[in-house]
């Protein structure tokens, strides 16, 4: 006889599944009308404050029939705004009506849209940008769309410091505010003493020193994330005085179909809740 926790979890693993597969419908429906003309490689970029990105939009040629690259149409919207983020028509931009938070800082590559690139180039971007963007294609026939959450952040990589045994990592450029990790290569966590200091618009800089001696032909690696960004530095002591550092980036940011999958994750932990 099931006891009433694994009814209620069970009943929740069923709702889950019905939910997964009507998610599924809407997706093949909707990638069934556009994705197989028009697609985006990254559809949750991370924007780096006040600096330049590229919103990813890749349209099939070869499903237009006798292409011309006057025939095609291309036009960039945001949720939430009634005028476009940038249009292009009869081998022209058309701005005429763009919405004046774009002004002067968006473009396309002209060069590249006859082999099917639709990227848009948005420049200095801010945090008033971060928001769902459409970029719709249209020539002779063959249209579709595809969606682009831009999600920004600020960050930066550190740069380190050695003083004798103390090494220091300082990193001018980070939000949301990060949380910072020091280990060694055998990933052994390492005590470290890390301050904030925010500016005017709200940007940390991190100045973070291990409180442990580092010791020459070491590596330490130093991770600074947030929810957004993941920068993994590893600086190596050399000689006497000197060291040697490199910096990779990940991202955290994600589609609703990945944030989907990990709500289907979760299920075990549902299960050991309503057991207990």
């Amino acid at each position: 006889m099931a006891s009433i926790g694994q009814i209620i979890f069970w009943s929740m693993i069923v709702l889950i599944f019905v939910m997964a597969g009507f998610i599924i419908l809407l997706l093949a429906i909707a990638f069934s009308r556009s994705q197989s003309f028009v697609q985006s490689s990254d559809q949750s970029p991370v924007g780096n404050l006040g600096q330049d990105v590229v919103l990813n939009c890749k349209f099939n040629p070869k499903l237009i029939t006798g292409m011309q690259t006057n025939d095609v149409s291309i036009t960039w919207t945001k949720a939430g705004l009634t005028r476009p983020v940038y249009r292009y028509q009869n081998q022209a931009a058309q701005l005429q009506d763009q919405d004046p938070q774009f002004k002067g800082r968006t473009q396309l590559f002209p060069d590249a849209i006859a082999g099917g690139n639709a990227s848009l180039l948005l420049q200095r971007v801010s945090m008033v940008d971060e928001g769902v963007y459409q970029c719709s294609v249209s020539a002779s026939g063959a249209s579709g769309s595809v969606s682009i959450h831009l999600w920004v952040a600020a960050y930066s990589s550190p740069t380190f410091s050695r003083s004798m045994t103390t090494l220091t990592a300082e990193a001018p450029r980070w939000f949301p505010k990060p949380n910072v990790t020091w280990t060694v290569y055998q990933g052994d966590v390492l005590n470290a003493s890390t301050e904030f200091f925010n500016n005017s618009a709200g940007i940390f800089t991190v100045v973070s020193t291990l409180k442990l001696p580092a010791h020459t032909n070491e590596t330490y690696t130093c991770v600074i994330e947030n929810t957004l960004v993941v920068a993994v530095s590893q600086a190596t002591l050399t000689g006497d005085s000197g060291l040697t550092a490199s910096t990779d980036y990940s991202f955290n940011s994600a589609t609703p179909s990945r944030r989907y999958l990990h709500l289907l994750l979760i299920a075990p932990l549902l299960y050991s809740y309503f057991l207990t």
